[in-house]
């Protein structure tokens, strides 16, 4: 027996030549302990332990637009290009993203689109002392090379603009060699352990400058896919929606102003006339 340290939603860890070796949870494949285990499977044990009431979430947790899903997960650990929950059915990128309307199951998902740039943005809550821009960007960019083992060239930028930290990471196929992370398992590593729920087996993230402990109020991530995602009107907000309606009947009684005012002023001239 021993302890997967990289991934706690694990059971039925065994040691062989000398890499502890764990079943994820939720599914049949086993992971290396020694490296980072896909987003796909981790969402799927997260969402195991989820349906079982065991899991806790934190106080400060908040939900995406979908929710916590159960995916469906190729055997080497990556999304399937199509995801259903029960007789609906969408297209999601290498993040697990959703990327196009929800449909029926005759939905076609002709391939994994990937995921070339994620966006991190996370909002401090205030501090006694300053923070140093340099030191926060050093420690960062060190953190996510040493902590989830991500080359260093895939960290384009980490930017503070108090109170927010923002943190880029960009990966093309063409770039990525057979044995670099990837940048969707990164961020969701890291986005974890910001939110205080860390995937690691007794090893939380703690981020603390001048003897004083970086607390973050809200943390959201975007993602850039190499194709453009395929929504319709239908996605879009209500309020949204709503602006584009009242920007619409604007112009129309704009327009029928317009109208009846020439109408008004013909009709004059002719008198005159």
């Amino acid at each position: 027996a021993c302890n997967c340290q990289k991934n706690k939603r694990v059971n039925n860890c065994r040691m062989s030549n000398g890499v502890c070796w764990c079943d994820s949870i939720g599914s049949t494949v086993s992971v290396n302990c020694q490296t980072l285990t896909s987003k796909c499977l981790l969402m799927k044990a997260e969402m195991s332990h989820s349906k079982s009431g065991r899991r806790l979430k934190p106080k400060d947790a908040f939900e995406d637009t979908d929710g916590l899903y159960d995916p469906e997960c190729e055997n080497n650990g990556v999304f399937k290009a199509k995801q259903c929950n029960g007789t609906t059915c969408w297209c999601v990128n290498t993040a697990g993203v959703r990327r196009t309307d929800k449909h029926d199951a005759d939905l076609k998902c002709n391939q994994l689109v990937r995921t070339t740039w994620i966006i991190i943005e996370m909002k401090h809550a205030e501090r006694n002392s300053p923070l140093n821009t340099e030191s926060l960007k050093k420690f960062f960019k060190d953190t996510i090379v040493s902590r989830y083992m991500l080359d260093g060239r895939y960290i384009s930028s980490v930017l503070y603009e108090k109170p927010y930290i923002t943190v880029d990471l960009k990966q093309n196929s063409s770039d990525k060699s057979p044995g670099d992370m990837d940048i969707a398992d990164v961020a969701y590593y890291f986005e974890k352990d910001v939110k205080g729920d860390s995937i690691f087996f007794n090893d939380s993230l703690k981020v603390t400058f001048d003897n004083e402990e970086l607390k973050f109020e809200k943390t959201v991530v975007y993602y850039v896919d190499e194709i453009a995602p395929e929504f319709s009107m239908k996605s879009l907000t209500p309020g949204l929606i709503a602006v584009i309606v009242v920007v619409v009947i604007a112009i129309i009684a704009a327009i029928v102003i317009l109208v009846l005012t020439r109408r008004r002023k013909g009709k004059y001239v002719k008198a005159e006339v």
